[in-house]
């Protein structure tokens, strides 16, 4: 009896812009797209020094052919490959400056992007973006990593559901200590850059980890927030953008929050950390303790509830990798933004994976142009407003 034939799927192939000696996190997007053999990393412009770029690319192992010296070159080549050979999508991996450039510059080639957050440095440039995208018909996604994690798609689902009741509380706070010391002004290049209004955009820790709070807050607790009062600060002196964010949070709906940003906390490493109450009850999730999510009641004991463990919803488990008790972490939340992303490419039925695409950036830059006005004026409150349609 004949075998039947098995169909090999091919990994979709990804591009790169940035991420090359030096880099951090185009080393992390390379790891996670790789995670689960849904991406192959074919070519790349790896820097914007032509010799370094191809330095980067040769120890990738990419072919000489396909590690191009400039951006421009990456488009017109692989845009010029056959279907099938050419890269499917562009992961931009570099300063913020460079993000709305490269994003529209590809999406108009016919190149599905994954871009770093934020998604521009402005609002108007996020709405260009979101513009070309739509009328290109190719797919946008952002690197908001942690809602990548099983445990918050947990927390978002229980919310969702309604377990909580209605929604009071949305407490969100991101704390890094590593930018304590002027070390942008000693030869960091990370965080040089980030504190460098004209690479970096209108916010410094604002937009580099407040927007990571923001996106998770709405995120998980479903709701928009439609005004803030807002606070920022810059205690290194000499720092060209902010360094502290704290801010006040009114969602549509009547739940109230706050927000709290800083890279000058002292001895912290990666603190984000989420709480949301309801009229029966609240959760909390912890970053830094990313398999575990806890749930607190009014009439009955809290609730510990892990990664891998009894209980969890089926879009949870879909997250997975390992049994319980075996830690998952960073990586394999960034991949399963990249397994959500290759499956809508592929157009594989809807199964509920998801990742951050377009409504999430402009509402991040959103965010970011309201604290910022807010801050600046003497108003209690600002609109979050988004200029214009998503």
């Amino acid at each position: 009896m004949a075998r039947p034939e098995v169909t090999v799927r091919q990994p979709l192939q990804l591009g790169m812009a940035g991420g090359g000696e030096g880099a951090f996190i185009g080393a992390v997007h390379r790891k996670a797209a790789a995670l689960d053999g849904d991406w192959r990393l074919v070519a790349g412009a790896f820097s914007t020094d032509a010799e370094r770029s191809r330095r980067s690319g040769a120890a990738l192992g990419i072919a000489a052919d396909r590690s191009y010296a400039a951006f421009d070159a990456l488009i017109a080549g692989e845009r010029a490959l056959p279907t099938g050979e050419r890269m499917d999508a562009l992961a931009i991996v570099t300063p913020n400056h460079l993000h709305a450039p490269m994003a529209i510059a590809a999406l108009e080639a016919g190149f599905h992007v994954f871009c770093e957050k934020p998604m521009a440095m402005s609002a108007a440039e996020a709405r260009a973006i979101a513009a070309t995208a739509r009328a290109s018909g190719r797919l946008f996604a952002l690197a908001f990593t942690y809602s990548g994690y099983p445990l918050v798609e947990e927390a978002r689902v229980r919310v969702a559901r309604g377990d909580l009741g209605t929604i009071r509380l949305v407490q969100v706070e991101y704390l890094q200590g590593w930018l304590s010391l002027p070390i942008d002004t000693d030869g960091n290049k990370q965080a040089a850059w980030r504190t460098d209004p004209a690479q970096a955009g209108l916010g410094g820790c604002l937009g580099d980890i407040g927007t990571h709070a923001f996106q998770l807050a709405e995120h998980v607790s479903g709701l928009r927030v439609e005004a803030v009062s807002a606070d920022l600060t810059t205690h290194v002196e000499g720092r060209r953008l902010d360094d502290d964010v704290s801010a006040l949070l009114r969602f549509v709906g009547g739940a109230r929050g706050t927000l709290k940003a800083s890279q000058v906390a002292a001895g912290e490493e990666n603190g984000l950390r989420l709480r949301v109450h309801g009229s029966r009850g609240g959760l909390e999730w912890s970053q830094m303790e990313p398999n575990t999510l806890t749930l607190r009641w009014l009439d009955r004991p809290a609730e510990v509830v892990r990664a891998g463990g009894p209980g969890l919803d089926p879009r949870t488990t879909a997250l997975l990798r390992t049994p319980a008790g075996h830690p998952e972490g960073y990586i394999e939340a960034f991949a399963n933004l990249y397994r959500a992303f290759a499956a809508k490419i592929d157009g594989a039925a809807d199964d509920g994976r998801w990742f951050p695409g377009v409504a999430d950036g402009l509402r991040t830059m959103a965010f970011i142009e309201a604290v910022i006005a807010d801050a600046q004026s003497d108003r209690k409150w600002t609109p979050v407003d988004l200029g214009e349609s998503e």
